[in-house]
């Protein structure tokens, strides 16, 4: 079964793609008349997208805190243990919203013009240079009232239940647009896929949105502790998943 699911969400994906194509030259002559006018076009349109491949898996996804999600921007904090945290969650965020992905993906073709639309931060880990520019760019688009997701882990964790040390910059972002901090947990997504490489299987998910941490009127002090305290508190669903399963 695991296999089927496999080759139906990549049948999901690709139908996506193909009906993409034509589309991408609708957002090129929308992006001509304004950015905004194309930005109406292209996120319903990438939504549509990520729901078909999330519907595909057929997960079950229960979100706790739905109500907590901010109707303008926000910079969205979250674990990471799959490809699937992008694709379940984005589509629940308000607005236009901006991920933060490593640069790798960026040498995707067709991935790179819809990521470009939706204007994805791509990072350079190597490059300390492109690593500050991206907290610019950030920055940014936080003060443009678009939201940025991004995982302070750094990188995908193999552990289900378990964070890798938060990288203390991703929380910079926040503070100098003085745009509030939403914290994410994602319970359950390593094992739809990445757990049984290359099998999908149908799981029960579970997102937790917390209430968001305002930034404006933090103290020195609690800034410098901020990605601990979202930290803990991302670890505290995950401990709390995890008795509940025992």
């Amino acid at each position: 079964m695991g296999y089927i699911r496999a080759f139906f969400t990549l049948l999901a994906a690709v139908v996506w793609f193909v009906i993409s194509l034509p589309c991408a030259l609708v957002v090129l002559i929308l992006n001509r008349i304004s950015a905004k006018s194309a930005d109406r076009f292209v996120y319903p349109f990438v939504r549509l997208g990520l729901r078909m491949v999330a519907g595909a898996t057929g997960c079950r996804i229960a979100i706790r805190g739905r109500e907590n999600l901010p109707e303008g921007a926000a910079l969205y904090v979250s674990n990471h243990r799959s490809i699937f945290d992008v694709i379940f969650f984005l589509p629940l965020i308000h607005g236009t919203w901006s991920p933060v992905a490593k640069k790798e993906l960026a040498r995707i073709g067709i991935l790179r013009f819809w990521m470009n639309r939706v204007h994805t931060l791509f990072l350079d880990r190597t490059d300390l240079r492109a690593g500050v520019k991206m907290v610019t760019d950030a920055v940014n688009l936080l003060k443009d009232d678009t939201s940025v997701y991004i995982c302070p882990e750094g990188t995908r964790n193999h552990t289900e239940g378990t964070l890798l040390e938060f990288k203390g910059g991703s929380f910079k972002i926040a503070i100098r647009a003085g745009a509030p901090v939403v914290p994410v947990t994602m319970i359950g997504t390593g094992d739809v896929f990445e757990d049984h490489f290359p099998k999908v299987r149908a799981r029960n998910v579970t997102i937790v949105i917390d209430p968001p941490i305002e930034t404006k009127d933090l103290s020195i002090a609690a800034r410098r502790e901020l990605h601990e305290r979202v930290r803990a508190l991302i670890q505290s669903h995950l401990d709390e998943a995890k008795e509940i399963s025992a």
